[in-house]
């Protein structure tokens, strides 16, 4: 076992700014860690350089070109030197989506631990075109493929950082899942699940904004939307019933683009909201807007999949995604903090039922959009750390005096020791850090891992699926995509498509 962790950090953008080096800086009090090179774009340069001194984070620090795709010749070789002679054990990957699946196939052919944001990756003009669509489950096949490759030589942890599958509300639920599977053998056989970003980002930025940018033909499906995919996917594979797994998907989807946002909230609105300070910012009118707009990213999806099995229908799962929802903005220019500090709030709700037996309901509400301080009273409703579970049983078959038990996050809290004054998902995320660093210097193994990326492929197909489906309604081809479980799986867009009936 090594005596020191050394550590790259790719992207310092706001999700490490506050996640993880906060984290690792913690972690170091407990594990000899050394975080030896961080890296950004040239563009962000000063900034980053401001908040490493404000923070007095004496890092070294690599800023590079934008690149798209493939990583360059120069940079690869730049890395693969530092990793040389640095004894490089990990990276962390905190980038845009879009040069996820670039840094990581480096990391692997480097041999290196990868703990790396969700999505796994996403593609520019995923919303347009299919090839890309089809790309997201592609890119994912090769680093799986690339990853098991190098299992044969040594034995790596790929975390793609989901915090869900780590919150102490959301392992409850899987829990009490599979309990009552293993009392009735009774799958999942419905799900909703919404979940709502309330960040009102005004036209003209959707043009100028590349943080969980729209511009770049992405949008809501490939920042936050990834979380819900695999949440749902926990949802289904929690009964652990071989016999009754469904073995297709059938999916179809329904986005809003910004086209459609500037048709809800037309310019003379916008006038009414903020009287002349409006013109100090508009930077385009509709017209000019509206074309600008062509093939941007969603900005909110709906998304009806169908379990199939043996051609079957045997649960419906309705997933709604949204950016467009309840804001506290009301100020007329963006935040420095586009990630925590411009009026987001986020609504998350879930409903699960395991036929007549249970139905679980999760409901999850903030009201407000500062969420550095945090108390007890954050877990009532409307509180940062607002969480509740309610549990519905057919005490009849399964034994019980109350049909009905509510948890709360402060009754999950009490019992694992929760910090009242952090942010309850940040704690998570921090759970994610440390069981990165856990496998690296040997305290856990590979079966303790909770969000490896060979455990992602569900998720995974159902974001792919979703994009294809609007490309198809756009095209005016079948929007119904179905997804095959019985077939093997191929890493060739070609082949692919045999799996994509649509």
């Amino acid at each position: 076992m090594k005596k020191t962790v050394n550590l790259i950090v790719i992207g310092v953008g706001p999700h490490s700014k506050r996640i993880y080096l906060p984290a690792l800086m913690q972690l170091r009090t407990t594990c000899p860690l050394n975080i030896s090179l961080v890296i950004d774009l040239k563009q962000e340069a000063a900034g980053v350089q401001q908040y490493l001194t404000a923070k007095d984070y004496r890092l070294p620090a690599l800023f590079v070109d934008p690149f798209k795709e493939v990583l360059p010749a120069d940079l690869r070789l730049t890395l693969d030197t530092f990793v040389q002679e640095n004894d490089i054990d990990g990276v962390i990957i905190a980038t845009e989506p879009s040069v996820h699946r670039a840094y990581a196939l480096w990391a692997l052919e480097a041999g290196l631990h990868i703990l790396m944001d969700k999505p796994i990756t996403t593609r520019q003009n995923v919303i347009s075109d299919a090839v890309q669509a089809h790309g997201i489950l592609t890119d994912y096949q090769e680093l799986l493929h690339a990853y098991q490759a190098l299992q044969t030589e040594r034995s790596t942890i790929f975390s793609v950082n989901v915090q869900r599958r780590y919150h102490p509300g959301f392992q409850q639920v899987l829990s009490l899942i599979r309990e009552v599977a293993g009392m009735t053998n009774c799958p999942v056989t419905a799900i909703q699940s919404t979940h709502c970003d309330g960040q009102w980002r005004l036209p003209s930025e959707m043009v100028s904004q590349d943080y969980h940018p729209y511009n770049q033909g992405y949008g809501k499906l490939s920042h936050s939307g990834y979380h819900i995919f695999d949440m749902v996917s926990q949802f289904c594979q929690a009964p652990q019933l071989p016999a009754k797994a469904p073995d297709a998907m059938q999916v179809i989807s329904s986005m809003v683009q910004p086209r459609g946002f500037i048709k809800q909230l037309p310019e003379q609105d916008y006038t009414h909201y903020f009287r002349d300070d409006y013109e100090t910012v508009k930077v385009y009118n509709d017209e000019t807007l509206f074309g600008l707009f062509e093939n941007y990213g969603e900005i909110d999806a709906a998304i009806l999949v169908r379990l199939l099995k043996e051609e079957e229908n045997i649960a419906n799962i309705t997933i709604n995604l949204l950016h467009n929802s309840f804001a506290r903005r009301n100020w007329i220019r963006p935040g420095i903090d586009l990630y925590k500090g411009n009026g987001r709030v986020k609504h998350e709700y879930h409903n699960i039922q395991q036929g007549p037996f249970q139905n679980i309901q999760i409901h999850s509400y903030q009201a407000k959009d500062k969420h550095t301080d945090n108390n007890e009273t954050d877990y009532l409703p409307g509180g940062n750390n607002h969480f509740d579970i309610y549990v519905f049983r057919n005490i009849g078959i399964l034994g019980g005096t109350q049909p009905l038990e509510i948890i709360t996050m402060k009754d999950l809290a009490n019992r694992h020791g929760i910090d009242n004054s952090k942010l309850l998902t940040e704690q998570a995320k921090g759970t994610v850090v440390k069981e990165f660093l856990d496998f690296i210097t040997g305290a856990i193994g590979l079966k303790d891992l909770r969000s490896n990326i060979d455990s992602h492929l569900q998720g995974v197909q159902l974001m792919s699926a979703a994009y294809l489906s609007h490309i198809h309604q756009q095209q005016a081809l079948h929007p119904i995509i179905d997804i095959r479980h019985d077939r093997p799986q191929q890493t060739c867009t070609a082949a692919l498509q045999a799996d994509y009936n649509g």
